[in-house]
């Protein structure tokens, strides 16, 4: 018997041409994010393809054929990796397919709000281009940028931000400060101390345990003009304290592409401030990365398949002893 994948979510049709173009397996697709539009084909399915849905201990219970779990993505926030591993089901991820992408998206971020693009737009369509005379745009040359996370975006990131003459400090417990120093970023030991000097931050950090990396206490060392963006996940930063702080003008605004619940509530008092920037999630949603992610995943189920999954793309391969 063939083996069967099931494509939970909407994905770019060059994934789509990949698996047609395959005689040794068979696949349903179900662009719908919805677990409820494909519960009914998870017991015939060897591998599951997954966009951003949850994959709960119930959901892989379903699926007693299943070998495989590949992402559409590299996060996994939203997948039970202990059901998995005791099952020795391998979770795929994509590799380095979107971190240009994202770091893009932070420094569109910064330069938005520095440049207060929004408020310049609506000046302008509102007719009020007197707007233009209270010089509150501001530059991003010799201003001090913390990134915090330095891995492949964060390193993308800090060579935009170089190319724009900014100031570059980098705070990453992962990494030597000589490691950092090497990559051309300052490197910080405390991500308080980080915090203080910067007229800028972006995050490019995992969310670890349950409490935000950025709450009440870190946004209180900011400085008053500072800009903030998270690209990374949602829930690092605290939303209610980073509501007081923007409410208390103790830091001048925030490029937000996660949020803690996604989407947010359209009623969120995030959404209803001019001094907030906002996307949905889809930092590393472009047209290239799309297309990436797509064949990427479906090539990984695909493979495991065929008994030639990429150990370095699992995930949990010690916890499976796979590829060992």
């Amino acid at each position: 018997m063939k083996p069967h994948l099931l494509v939970a979510g909407n994905i770019h049709e060059a994934g789509l041409n990949l698996l047609k173009e395959q005689s040794d397996a068979t696949y349903d697709y179900v662009p719908n994010l919805t677990y409820e539009s494909y519960a009914a084909l998870m017991p015939k399915a060897d591998g599951l393809v997954v966009r951003t849905q949850p994959v709960r201990a119930e959901t892989i219970a379903s699926a007693p054929r299943l070998k495989i779990v590949s992402r559409h993505g590299v996060g996994y926030d939203a997948v039970d990796v202990e059901a998995l591993n005791t099952r020795k089901i391998p979770l795929a991820i994509v590799g380095d397919v979107n971190s240009r992408a994202v770091a893009e998206h932070a420094m569109m971020m910064m330069l938005s709000l520095s440049k207060r693009i929004k408020h310049y737009d609506h000046a302008v369509r509102d007719g009020h281009w007197e707007l233009r005379n209270k010089f509150d745009s501001v530059e991003l040359f010799e201003k001090t940028l913390l990134i915090v996370g330095l891995g492949r975006i964060g390193r993308h990131l800090l060579g935009m931000a170089r190319g724009f003459g900014m100031n570059v400090i980098a705070y990453d417990p992962g990494l030597s400060q000589d490691i950092i120093s090497k990559l051309g970023a300052e490197p910080v030991s405390h991500l308080y101390d980080g915090l203080k000097r910067a007229d800028f931050v972006s995050l490019h950090a995992p969310k670890t345990g349950d409490q935000p990396l950025i709450g009440k206490t870190e946004l209180d060392v900011m400085k008053r003009g500072a800009l903030i963006v998270n690209t990374a996940r949602g829930g690092l930063i605290d939303e209610v304290a980073l509501l007081e702080a923007l409410n208390q003008k103790a830091i001048a605004g925030v490029g937000l592409d996660v949020f803690a619940e996604e989407p947010p509530s359209s009623t969120h008092p995030l959404l209803q401030r001019d001094d907030v920037y906002l996307s949905p999630h889809t930092a590393s949603l472009t047209t290239e990365s799309a297309i990436r992610m797509a064949v990427k995943s479906i090539q990984n189920a695909l493979d495991c398949f065929k008994g030639r999954l990429d150990p370095a793309l699992v995930v949990n391969r010690e916890a499976i002893g796979f590829g060992g």
